[in-house]
């Protein structure tokens, strides 16, 4: 079965959720990403035991940070789900894609694209 989802997902795979830091999720608005949406398997099933915990910790650190520089913190989410759970996935994904698509561009893009 071959899911459909939107073809701007860029995805970047990690051993666990708990790898991605508060750094990736920054420096991705940095060059210019509209949205950063974090993948991780159910609370309480972490192979890693807490990975995905501190993966949550670090998208609400980063929503934080993105609402007090006037990007928007509702840019980063992180969705739970099952490595089972392909149409899921597409779901998660694609309703972020048009959540994104309703905000707008990047503000930091924006300004680089104004700078140029």
């Amino acid at each position: 079965m071959r899911l459909q989802y939107p073809p701007n997902i860029r995805i970047v795979r990690v051993p666990c959720s708990g790898k991605v830091d508060l750094i990736h999720i920054l420096h991705a608005f940095e060059k210019g990403a509209d949205g950063v949406c974090v993948l991780a398997c159910l609370e309480g099933d972490c192979h890693f035991n807490n990975g995905n915990l501190m993966a949550r910790r670090r998208v609400e650190q980063a929503q934080e940070i993105l609402n007090s520089i006037g990007i928007g913190g509702e840019r980063a989410q992180m969705y739970n789900l099952s490595a089972s759970e392909g149409p899921r996935f597409a779901q998660y994904v694609t309703e972020f894609t048009e959540k994104i698509k309703d905000l707008g561009p990047n503000p930091v893009k924006l300004a680089k694209n104004k700078a140029a």
